[in-house]
């Protein structure tokens, strides 16, 4: 069996008790002993459940959420790989060692399960099915990254990328902030695929299909201010300036075809929105280009930073210790115990001459 001593399973919880428990003894027959349960005031009895299959739960400081939930629990644990899932039993933990691997052989340091690589027969509902393929159309074309799942909350991060990120979200966005800050700062990510499986008939979810995705659409269309503000600032400018063309162009129209028709206040509103909107446009482009400096100015100090550390590793390794030379210990040479002047052996005396 793999050893996962370096591994914490995450889990946040609320009124999970009809599945909490399968998901604790699964990942603990996979061989994971640290599994935290971070419950956001369960009323059903999920945390006992979820001590007495032999996890570590903890009761959630902050308001129920999800985001928060997870957040607490990355600054509680401080193992070198979290591996977070939902406690609903869809995600099944023998997909965890695929999860996991491309951590362990140092390729990523930022993993994301593709449920819809293999999902259960009513595992998600079509209209979810539809909500989450468009939420990751417009991540692709807004932050340029196809990561085919970012709504997947089964994922695996090292401890360097948890500070690297910055998550702010307390709700079902944290998984969108958190693919955000990835691209942000450059995580290396990987996507394998998972199994999916559907929630049992007993058990209730707690997402909510529309309020919860104007949420994440909402967090993913705030996150564009600082990853691409041509897009932030540049649609709304494009709106802006499309609706001033067309209050003009309407204006013209009655103009030319109605003899003595004016509409000032509408030629005054279309040319300030064309007048805003190229502005949005120009502020968009400059904030765009500030932002790739700033990139390629980050990613020349990390660069920096790594060949400064692998110069003072290397050098540490090949500095011989004090005392030392190349050859051997430095100093003068000790004549051997015991031997002074007197155990010298005497020269022969000189013949005396007549």
């Amino acid at each position: 069996m793999v050893e996962y001593d370096d591994v914490c399973v995450l889990v946040p919880t609320l009124n999970e008790s009809e599945t909490i428990g399968p998901v604790v003894e699964s990942f603990s027959a996979e061989g994971f002993e640290n599994i935290l349960v971070i419950d956001g005031g369960s009323t059903d009895g999920t945390q006992s459940i979820a001590e007495e299959k032999g996890a570590r739960v903890v009761q959630q400081r902050g308001s129920e959420g999800k985001g928060e939930a997870l957040q607490e629990g990355f600054e509680m644990t401080d193992a070198p790989v979290v591996l977070m899932l939902d406690g609903d039993q869809t995600y099944r933990a023998e997909d965890a060692r695929a999860m996991l691997e491309p951590i362990f052989e140092g390729r990523a340091d930022h993993v994301i399960g593709d449920r819809f690589a293999d999902m259960e027969a009513g595992a998600m509902t079509r209209l979810n099915q539809f909500g989450n393929r468009v939420i990751n159309w417009a991540f692709e074309l807004i932050h340029g990254r196809d990561y085919q799942d970012i709504l997947s909350g089964y994922r695996a991060l090292t401890r360097e990328s948890i500070d690297r990120i910055s998550l702010t979200e307390d709700h079902f966005g944290i998984e969108t902030e958190m693919a955000v800050e990835c691209v942000k700062h450059n995580v290396r990510t990987e996507v394998v695929p998972i199994r999916y499986c559907a929630r049992p008939d007993e058990s209730e979810t707690n997402l909510r299909p529309f309020r919860d995705g104007a949420d994440i659409i909402l967090t993913l269309y705030k996150m564009a201010k600082t990853n691409n503000p041509l897009f932030y600032f540049g649609s709304v400018g494009v709106v802006s300036t499309l609706v001033g063309v067309a209050l003009g162009a309407y204006v013209a129209y009655e103009w030319i075809t109605v003899p003595k028709t004016s509409h000032e206040v509408l030629a005054f509103l279309g040319a300030s929105a064309i007048i805003f909107g190229v502005q949005l446009l120009m502020f968009g482009v400059l904030s765009d280009m500030i932002v790739t400096v700033n990139r390629e100015q980050t990613r020349q100090l990390e660069d920096l930073a790594q060949r400064l550390t692998d110069d003072s590793e290397f050098g540490a390794v090949s500095r011989p210790a004090s005392g030392e030379t190349a050859d051997g210990p430095t100093g003068a040479i000790e004549e051997p115990t015991g031997a002074t002047d007197d155990s010298r052996p005497e020269e022969p005396s000189q013949p005396e001459q007549g």
